[in-house]
Parts: structure tokens; C-alpha cells; sequence
């Protein structure tokens, strides 16, 4: 494991005993956690994008946000829907945020997760998807979306206009020299992780995969990671690719945190997700050294270069920031990671 940050659900609403979280609130508390990480030293804060649902649903605005008020943290999605997406205007959101980060947007994108409304995306105006899941949208959606980041001219210039004019055809505005780079695609299945491998962007695997055969899904998941890299070379690409794998991990070092993860040790689980039979990751709790041991046996987290722990984002700022720093002083340096500010 050469890097470990966090991956947020940004749930907000209604917490119990009256209390609310505002999705202003959830916004804000991003913004400061992440700045806090980036004062540790943790590598990465990315954000689950869901629409309609009270969570995170326009992520580029919060990115942004996060890339102004930091100086080396990774600022990313886990993932972005493409199949609401126009592709040239999250082409040009994408380019903005990463120049303003400095190079530091890892973009997760996908087909994406089941949602609380039906077909939603053509509620956005994306309609004639011939599948029931609408991955051919996305699939499309993604295409486009490359080919704009890469600088392909896109659009007919305008020899008449009183803005530049020319002839030829023009890229999409600004321009982010290397965002390809930092795209990931989302994976839940073998199939998904070597069409990636194959079109050449990073692998992000979450805690499910579309896959249920009675192995362990942190096997399943590591094949998927060999499937992907195997479909990488055999494409030809240069380089390394880099892949994440999600986990819930909750190192317990204090009475408030055995008072919410304590005996939270759940095993793997096999369940029914878009009518597909699926696997499901256990979540790990425990003191330190009981969770190094435990995530040393996780195939998964020992071939991915990148581990994003899944945070409870409604518990708060100071809750999330000290268990993120329990993970980066007692856990993560046991498992590779080198951080230089914890």
C-alpha cells in the first residue's frame, strides 16, 4: 500500500434526537476534514456522487473548493454517474478543477450504482438507451468525454466570427495537460475492470462486486486487479496504472470508538444489487494491531497501490479526523505507507 485517503458517502439530513445535518453543513465539514488531512499528510479525499439522494451530487463546485484550501492532497470522486453526464462540460469542469489543484484530481468515474429513483439519468435529458441499466449511455458518455480531455478538435470553427475565428476544428476549454492520467474507472466486475485495463485509465474497485462464486471477495477482487493490469499490457500502454480498493476500517484506540464499531467484525455477504447476485466486503474494527494483521491477509489491499477508507462523514470533522489519523499513525505504516507529516 503506497497511499491511503478516504472516500465519503456525504449522507446529510436528519441524525436523531432533532438534530440535522444541512447539506451546507456536509459541504463545509468536507472542506475542513480535508484540510486536516492534508495537514497529516494523507494522501487522498474523494466523494461518492449520487443524485437524488441527500448526498454529494454536483461534486465539481466542492472539489474546487477543497483544491483552493490545500496544498497536495489528491482531490477525487468515487464516482462520478456517466450516464448523467454531458461529456464536454464535465470535460471542462474536470480541466478547471485539476488546473486549480495543480494536477491533484483523481476523477472516478463509471456506469454507475443502483439509485433511489427510477432511470434517472433521462429524467436529466439522457433518454434511447437500449439496456435496462443504461451502461451502453455511459459507455458512450465516457468515449466522448476522453477524446475531449485528450484535445481532440471537437467543433467547427467559425471563420466569420469576431471572437478568433479560423478554420479547423476546436478542443473544449481548458485544457489540462495529463488529466487522462488521473482518471479512473469504476469497476464491479472482472469484465468492467479489463474493458478499463484495455482503454487504458486507472482501476477503482469498491467494497461490492457484481460477482458471487463462494470465494472470498478479497480474491475476487484481487483477480479482478491482475485482470485489469493483464488487459493494460496486453493493450500496450505505457506506465503503470494505478488502482484503488475501498474498505470500511475503523482502528478503535478510544471509548467513543468502541462505542460505535466495537464487535463490528461482519463478515463477507452475498446479496441481490441491480438483479445481479453480489459480494459484498466485510468491514473491519479493532485495535491496530488486530487490523494490520487482518489487512495484511486481504489479497486485495495488498496488490491495489492505493487504499480509501469509507468514513462516516455524518459523525463529524473531529470524529473522522481522528480516526483518519489513528489509520495513518497506527495502521498505515505497517502496511508500506510512507507519510512524511504524521
Amino acid at each position: 500500500m503506497q497511499r491511503f485517503g478516504t472516500l465519503s458517502f456525504g449522507h446529510y439530513g436528519p441524525l436523531g434526537g432533532g438534530r440535522q445535518l444541512t447539506a451546507q453543513d456536509s459541504m463545509l465539514q468536507a472542506i475542513d476534514l480535508a484540510q486536516g488531512m492534508d495537514d497529516l499528510g494523507v494522501d487522498g479525499i474523494s466523494f461518492r456522487v449520487h443524485h437524488f439522494a441527500r448526498q454529494q451530487s454536483s461534486p465539481m463546485p466542492l472539489l474546487a473548493a477543497i483544491a483552493a484550501r490545500t496544498e497536495r492532497i489528491e482531490v477525487g470522486t468515487g464516482v462520478i454517474d456517466m450516464r448523467y453526464e454531458n461529456p464536454l462540460y464535465l470535460a471542462e469542469e474536470a480541466a478547471s478543477v485539476d488546473l486549480i489543484s495543480g494536477g491533484r484530481l483523481a476523477l472516478g468515474v463509471s456506469r454507475g450504482s443502483p439509485e433511489t429513483v427510477v432511470r434517472g439519468y433521462e429524467a436529466f435529458g439522457y433518454t434511447g438507451s437500449q439496456d435496462p441499466r443504461g451502461a451502453d449511455l455511459a459507455r458512450d458518455h465516457f468515449s466522448l468525454f476522453l477524446r475531449a480531455i485528450d484535445g481532440e478538435g471537437l467543433a467547427e470553427r467559425d471563420a466569420t466570427s469576431p471572437f478568433g475565428g479560423g478554420t479547423g476544428m476546436q478542443r473544449v476549454e481548458p485544457h489540462s495537460p495529463g488529466l487522462r492520467s488521473r482518471v479512473w474507472w469504476g469497476a464491479g466486475n472482472r469484465d468492467s475492470a479489463e474493458w478499463a485495463g484495455r482503454t487504458g485509465v486507472n482501476l477503482m474497485s469498491s467494497t461490492l462486486l457484481t460477482e458471487a462464486d463462494g470465494r472470498p471477495f478479497d480474491e475476487l477482487q484481487a483477480q479482478q486487479i491482475d485482470a485489469f493490469r493483464a488487459a493494460w499490457t496486453d493493450a500496450g500502454h505505457p506506465g503503470t496504472p494505478r488502482v484503488s480498493v475501498s474498505r470500511s476500517i475503523f482502528p478503535i484506540t478510544t471509548a467513543e470508538d468502541a462505542m460505535y464499531f466495537g464487535g463490528r467484525q461482519d463478515g463477507d455477504q452475498i446479496g441481490v444489487i441491480d438483479g445481479m447476485r453480489s459480494t459484498f466486503g466485510k468491514t473491519y474494527a479493532g485495535e491496530p494491531d488486530e487490523l494490520v494483521e487482518q489487512l495484511r491477509q486481504d489479497a486485495a489491499v495488498q496488490s491495489a497501490d492505493t487504499l480509501l477508507l469509507t468514513i462516516p462523514s455524518q459523525l463529524g470533522v473531529a470524529f473522522n479526523l481522528r480516526l483518519v489519523e489513528s489509520f495513518a499513525r497506527f495502521v498505515a505504516p505497517a502496511l508500506g505507507w510512507q507519510g512524511t507529516r504524521v
